[in-house]
């Protein structure tokens, strides 16, 4: 609630629920909106007034501002607080004098009862004051906007900037500011004026402003390139993470903020040592777009409206706009997730209108049409004969649910006891009357609540003195009642699903037997499924009750198929009696057919329909229209009033949108089910007319014309243009064009040379053809002479060069009328189009090359040439490439530390002028090559600084406007190495030899092997492989071949072969090794 500052007293009743009320003071001339009707002046009272019968004993009372700022410690001049008791009323009023603005409650608390009212003052004064930490930005009109004037803004930082210290509190409180703490720390940062740093080269900026989503980087420079900093968050030091990257790049010093969200809206501190550099980082939400559009709302007086709006993000902020003065009371904004709700708990007439979403990102609007209320009667109450004791009811049907009303008896109004019953259930309304008597006969009459309407029906008792029985016999007598139901004579109108009782008072002595018959069938009680149709007397839908005196007929739930001629027939000795009844069953109608959309407008669309195959037995009335936006569920009604055509055109839709449509049919009885919903229509308009409309050539049979595009264009988009001439003075328009034209200009051929032709020009898109634009000016159709001339560009009149593979693309502009010949020649001869393309048309001559090779170099020339005068062009084209290597380098002469060399030019130039060339040497040691002379004109060189002794190469590189050659010429070429083969097979250089060991002695066996490749050697005893036996130990050490036995026994003993082998072959030598025993030795 908004309260100008000013002598305003504010009335908050606290138990059982918290209210206000505002009675202001008279003579303001300023218009007040909202709760005001005058200005008030001077400071805000409140008071707050509590009874003590709902309370024991003395409640407490507690003042407070914001969410934690209790008033009771800020009493004094500028808040002063009273407590009245009126022992009458019971009521203590508890007052608070407040000379600040912001959001106050109030919380009373006794025993085990609480209760709490917040309330919210703001200055209305020139200078309204912002939000503290949200700047003022450009937004569409505040959610029902009409109560808060604009103004221009204050910034509460500048005026506590230019304040003294001791009056902060003051304005603090004044502003609405409840974190004094915060305020202060902050101002102190703000006022804090930077000092020469000896840490920082350069100190962070300011304020660093980033969108919600993206990262952030701060930078500063310190002094020392080795020093280690130190970044913190609102005083809390950050450790490096996914989130937070530090780096270090010599001075510099960095934090990057990855994936910003609105917690990352704080302030940074880089620390060094005690020196700090200090910012700010501002996170902007990205703009939120509505995803589902707001729907438009028909509906009567009293009834709910709920206007929805979808936006892309969950928890965004919607603002609802209404731009007209209206209660904000009867609003209820809601929101569910993405979804943001505008409820209207009771439309009124007031309430018509445009209604407005906005986010930061988009903008919708609805509208919403309110009609007055007018119920219709789908039931009239129909007239009842009942007997004594029976039971009688009367029903009617309205169209509206929520109407209630009450029932009359002749003027007096019928209350309910025992044997009276009023029941109210949807649309229905009923009386009982249980036990019927005598005083129960009479008028009855329903009065709907709210509505000048009434329905009546009367009650007629039966229940007449029974007939003094006499000895004769009477003829049987039926005394039909023509009242109630009957329309005529003998006509019974029931409407469908409900109950008919015909009850028919019979006389006759004796007691006559009677008889029902439907059409030719006759409803006796002893019908059977293969005669005629029977009813029990006590079951069944259809049936027949037989007494003494009366017969009821009876139909539960009447159907169509019921309706007929029925007969009863009485009978008994003395005679017979017969009457005839036509039952007609009325029903809601069919559903309306093949509902259509003939033709749309801007915002309109034609409508048609066929009446309903059935009627419900009852003259329609007329039909109902609603419409809804595809995809939608809510439907819009279009008239409240029956109308009775069959066609409608529907208005006030929006361009563009896709709409669908359904239609109720009417009778007296009620309204059918809807009709199937027609298939999408979109309302468009035709395009406005083409604009800028000129003639830009004529010829003896064609003028060419051209035209800009619409000014608006709409929804239906442009299909094309449609081009109509006629001769001056005639009314008779020629179609120029048979398919409708795309382009922006077309050529109109086949006009009569020498007459004055006019031409328009419409624009077609999907709903139609647009106005005409036309010329001012007929146009006379005659050839205009003009010589043949070529404007050759000035970049082709000097020698044009390309590298080989590239694109040409040539165009040359020219002249002439009529349209000239055009030829093109290369070195004297028409150039073939299967090498070089061409391309003519009536302005210009393109010559293509798609991939340029030397061959296509030459002179090219263009002749344009009208019968025996023409125009002529040269075109010097070539195609260059790099060139080849220099010939014949060669080292002239070596004298100390220099060498000279020559060269020739290069046999192959690449078709252009060598620039120069480019020298390299290398030492064979190295190999790596060094540039000594670039662009040398010259074919010859001196190298200097050479080493003595060295052994060195030269190559040379030939330049031209390409580049230089993809190979050198070289002035020295050292010959090939062949390198020796000395493979061979293996041979052994030293045999094997034969021993004799004594046993328990180490022996060893050598012999020598060349070969090359190397041999792979293996050791044999008596011609098997030795393994990997620890006893022998096997060595090669340059080709010589040892075995080793450590310690032999008699059974080492044996022929021992060592085979050498490699690619090329096999060698193998033998020995025999003989093992001598210890006492063979002693002897």
């Amino acid at each position: 609630m908004s309260v100008p500052r000013s002598n305003t007293r504010l009335s908050l009743p606290l138990s059982p629920s918290l209210s206000l009320s505002l009675p202001l003071s008279e003579g303001q001339g300023t218009e007040l909106t909202g709760l005001f009707v005058e200005r008030p002046q001077e400071n805000v009272v409140i008071i707050a007034g509590m009874t003590d019968r709902r309370t024991d004993g003395k409640p407490t009372v507690k003042w407070l501002k914001g969410k934690w700022l209790d008033l009771a410690s800020k009493a004094g001049k500028h808040l002063q607080f009273k407590e009245t008791y009126d022992r009458e009323t019971k009521v203590r009023k508890y007052t608070q004098t407040a000379g600040a603005a912001g959001a106050y409650r109030c919380e009373v608390t006794s025993k085990d009862k609480f209760d709490s009212a917040s309330f919210e003052i703001t200055p209305q004064s020139s200078l309204p004051i912002t939000p503290l930490f949200h700047p003022p930005t450009s937004k569409p009109p505040s959610p029902l906007s009409a109560i808060t004037p604009r103004h221009p803004v204050i910034d509460v930082w500048e005026l506590l900037k230019s304040a003294h210290p001791s009056e902060y509190e003051k304005i603090a409180f004044e502003y609405g500011i409840t974190d004094l703490r915060g305020m202060l720390k902050r101002l102190k940062k703000m006022k804090a004026e930077p000092k020469p740093s000896e840490a920082f080269l350069k100190r962070m900026e300011s304020c660093y402003s980033v969108e919600k989503g993206k990262k952030i980087v701060l930078t500063c420079e310190v002094f020392d390139p080795n020093v280690q900093v130190k970044w913190l968050k609102n005083g809390q030091e950050i450790k490096g993470s996914a989130k937070y990257i530090m780096e270090t790049i010599g001075n510099i010093r960095k934090l990057t903020i990855m994936k910003t969200t609105l917690a990352d809206d704080a302030a940074y501190e880089c620390v060094v040592g005690e020196d700090k550099c200090f910012t700010e980082v501002f996170v902007k939400e990205p703009p939120v777009t509505i995803t589902k559009l707001m729907d438009d709302y028909h509906v009567v007086v009293g009834e709910r409206v709920e206007f929805e709006v979808e936006v892309s993000e969950e928890g965004a902020n919607a603002m609802w706009s209404i731009f007209k003065d209206t209660n904000p009371a009867k609003y209820r904004i809601k929101k569910d997730g993405r979804k943001h709700m505008l409820i209207i708990l009771e439309a009124g007439l007031e309430d018509i209108g445009m209604y407005h979403c906005w986010t930061n990102g988009g903008h919708t609007k609805g509208e919403l049409e309110v009609e007055e209320k007018e119920l219709l009667v789908l039931q009239d109450i129909a007239d009842l004969t009942v007997k004594a004791t029976d039971q009688a009811i009367f029903k009617c049907e309205v169209s509206d649910e929520k109407v209630t009303g009450k029932w009359f008896k002749d003027g007096v109004e019928v209350l309910p006891d025992e044997r009276h019953k009023m029941t109210h259930i949807g649309r229905f309304h009923k009386l009982l009357i249980d036990n019927v008597k005598p005083q129960d006969a009479g008028d009855y009459t329903f009065i709907p609540n709210g509505y000048a309407l009434s329905l009546s029906a009367k009650l007629n008792f039966l229940g007449k003195e029974p007939l003094t029985p006499v000895p004769e016999k009477h003829p049987p007598k039926i005394h039909l009642d023509t009242t109630g139901n009957m329309v005529s004579q003998n006509t019974i109108i029931v409407v469908a699903g409900n109950k008919l009782r015909l009850d028919v008072e019979i006389t006759g002595e004796p007691a006559p037997t009677v008889v029902w018959s439907k059409g030719e069938e006759v409803l006796t009680p002893g019908w059977r499924p293969s005669q005629c149709q029977v009813i029990t007397a006590t079951e069944g839908r259809v049936r027949v009750d037989n007494r003494k005196t009366l017969s009821s007929f009876v139909i539960e739930g009447a159907e169509r198929e019921d309706e007929a001629n029925y007969t009863i027939c009485v009978t008994n000795p003395a005679g017979e009696d017969k009457a005839k009844l036509f039952v007609k069953i009325v029903d809601v109608p069919d559903p309306p057919q093949n509902v259509k959309c003939l033709s749309v407008g801007e915002d309109s669309s034609s409508m048609v329909w066929e009446p309903p195959a059935f009627d419900g037995g009852a003259p329609l009335k007329g039909y109902l229209m609603e419409r809804k936006k595809k995809g939608s569920s809510r439907w819009t009604k279009l008239n409240f009033d029956v109308y009775e055509a069959t066609t409608y055109e529907a208005k006030r839709m929006i361009e563009g949108v896709y709409y669908e449509m359904r239609v109720f049919a009417i009778n007296s009885i009620g309204m059918s089910q809807p009709s199937i919903t027609s298939k999408p229509f979109m309302p468009l308009a035709p395009t406005s007319e083409p604009t800028r409309l000129l003639v830009h050539d004529v010829t003896d049979g064609t003028c060419t014309l051209k035209w800009m595009a619409p000014e608006r264009i709409g929804a239906g988009g442009l299909d094309g243009y449609i081009i109509e001439y006629c001769k001056e003075g005639e009314t008779e328009w020629v179609v120029a064009n048979k398919e409708l034209c795309e382009r922006q200009g077309y050529v109109v051929r086949g006009l009569p040379v020498g007459e004055k032709i006019n031409f328009r020009v419409f624009a077609k898109n999907l709903a139609g053809v647009s106005p005409p634009a036309t010329l001012a000016q007929p146009v006379t159709v005659r050839e205009i002479v003009d010589l043949p001339k070529i404007r050759l560009p000035r970049d082709l009149r000097t020698k044009y060069i390309r590298k080989v593979g590239d694109k040409i693309n040539l165009v040359i502009p020219f002249q002439g009328k009529p349209r000239p010949v055009v030829k093109w020649y290369k070195d004297g001869a028409p150039v073939d189009e299967k090498i070089v393309g061409v391309r003519n048309s009536t302005v210009d001559s393109i010559l293509f090359i798609r991939s340029a090779e030397r061959d296509h170099s030459g002179k090219y020339e263009l002749v344009v040439q009208i019968e025996n005068m023409e125009d002529r062009a040269t075109i010097d084209l070539r195609v260059v490439e790099r060139p080849g290597p220099p010939t014949k380098v060669k080292v002239t002469e070596v004298w100390g530390f220099n060498a000279a060399l020559e060269w020739e030019a290069p046999k192959d130039d690449g078709n252009c002028e060598i620039t120069g060339y480019t020298i390299q040497k290398a030492d064979k040691k190295t190999m790596e090559w060094y540039t000594i002379y670039e662009h040398n004109r010259r074919p010859s060189c001196t190298s200097s600084d050479l080493i003595m002794g060295n052994e060195y190469m030269f190559r040379v590189y030939s330049e031209n406007l390409v580049g230089p050659s993809e190979e050198p010429g070289l002035a020295y070429n050292p010959p090939e190495f062949k390198e020796k083969d000395v493979s061979c097979i293996p041979t052994f250089t030293q045999p094997l030899l034969d021993r004799s060991v004594v046993a328990g002695y180490s022996t060893a066996m050598s012999c020598s092997v060349k070969g090359f490749p190397k041999p792979k050697i293996v050791w044999m005893k008596n011609k098997m492989i030795l393994g990997g036996d620890p006893k022998y130990i096997m060595l090669n050490n340059q080709g010589v071949l040892t075995l080793n036995i450590r310690k032999p026994s008699t059974f080492d003993g044996g022929r021992y072969s060592c085979m050498a082998v490699n690619d090329l072959g096999q060698a193998l030598v033998e020995c025999k090794l003989e093992i001598r025993s210890k006492a063979d030795e002693n002897c």
